[in-house]
């Protein structure tokens, strides 16, 4: 069964572009690891809410846009593995985010349903 990996975060809306051309780099990195499928969403109709929303979890601020975005692969084990090359790949250290990573989230999700 397939494994989804999600990430949430904040990008400068004036990075578009180079958030694109970041993740398009990222796809390609990804699916070299196994993934089968990787999808970026830049958000458009993202309401504010008044508990919680895309904004407060990814602190975001004024001039930012979040992202939702979700890496499919075969399985757990392909994922995991993935993320431990990433880990022990040097090139990672070298890696510039148009967008700033600590306020990133994601985590490793298992489809319950999916039509």
């Amino acid at each position: 069964m397939a494994y989804i990996e999600g990430f949430v975060a904040a990008v400068p809306t004036a990075n578009k572009d180079k958030y694109l051309k970041h993740v398009q780099e990222a796809a390609a990195y990804f699916k070299k690891l196994g993934a089968t499928r990787y999808v970026e969403c830049w958000g458009d109709d993202v309401p504010k809410g008044t508990l919680t929303d895309f904004y407060k979890a990814t602190q975001a601020k004024d001039d930012e846009t979040p992202i939702l975005s979700w890496v499919e692969y075969p399985d757990k084990a392909t994922r995991d593995e993935a993320n431990r090359k990433m880990m022990e790949d040097p090139d990672m250290d070298n890696m510039t985010l148009p967008f700033d990573g600590a306020r990133m989230f994601w985590g490793g999700f298992i489809p319950i349903l999916d039509e």
